[in-house]
């Protein structure tokens, strides 16, 4: 559960979010407003796995996951932010637990080769300038998939999810200013992790 020292606007934007009412619907047992969770946050949490993970084949059955470990904290759930701040930390500690279970360099040649793979079963023979577009896309992926998790994360949350730092800061329970930290750090990376690929572009 997250932390409960959270300020006002925090309570106040939990209080106006249909995910928390779904949520204390449910837990009054009121089983369609689980399904309406379902509907309405699993595109969320299906993009969130892919951007932390890559496109690995099990997605579907983390996003299950996902729903399983909400079924179980029912009970204990309290609305002290947003639905999708909670949420999200169950997908992150589902993701990092994935993340571990894989071989150290599954997660960066399965990026690789599914995203190739995908994008070439998808769109068939392409000129140029698109297998140029798919390097860098691979590229990009490879140097995510290669952050600390929780610098991966952050990044994901406030570039892709374009969540504000503290909201990522309670995701992560830890400080706006650490957040702010791991995004430059994370950044800072790509940067150098693409370094050589950009040079290469620009020859």
């Amino acid at each position: 559960m997250l932390a409960s020292a959270e300020g006002g606007s925090s309570h106040e934007s939990a209080t106006n979010d249909p995910g928390v009412a779904w949520m204390l619907r449910y837990q009054r047992g009121d089983e369609r407003a689980f399904d309406q969770l379902v509907e309405g946050y699993s595109p969320r949490v299906f993009a969130l796995v892919t951007r932390f993970l890559g496109p690995s084949e099990n997605r579907e059955d983390l996003v299950q996951e996902v729903f399983l470990r909400v079924i179980r904290a029912r009970h204990d759930y309290r609305p002290e932010a947003r639905f999708s701040t909670w949420l999200y930390r169950i997908v992150f500690n589902l993701c990092v637990n994935e993340n571990e279970r894989r071989r150290p360099s599954s997660s960066l040649d399965e990026v690789g080769h599914d995203s190739r793979e995908r994008w070439e079963d998808e769109r068939g023979p392409a000129p140029g300038a698109a297998l140029e577009r798919a390097d860098l896309i691979d590229s990009v992926r490879r140097a995510i998939a290669a952050l600390p998790a929780r610098q991966r994360m952050a990044l994901v949350l406030a570039k892709y999810e374009e969540l504000p730092y503290d909201e990522v800061a309670r995701v992560l329970g830890t400080s706006e200013k650490a957040i702010k930290s791991m995004v430059h750090r994370a950044r800072e990376s790509l940067r150098t992790l693409l370094a050589s690929f950009l040079e290469e572009e620009l020859a």
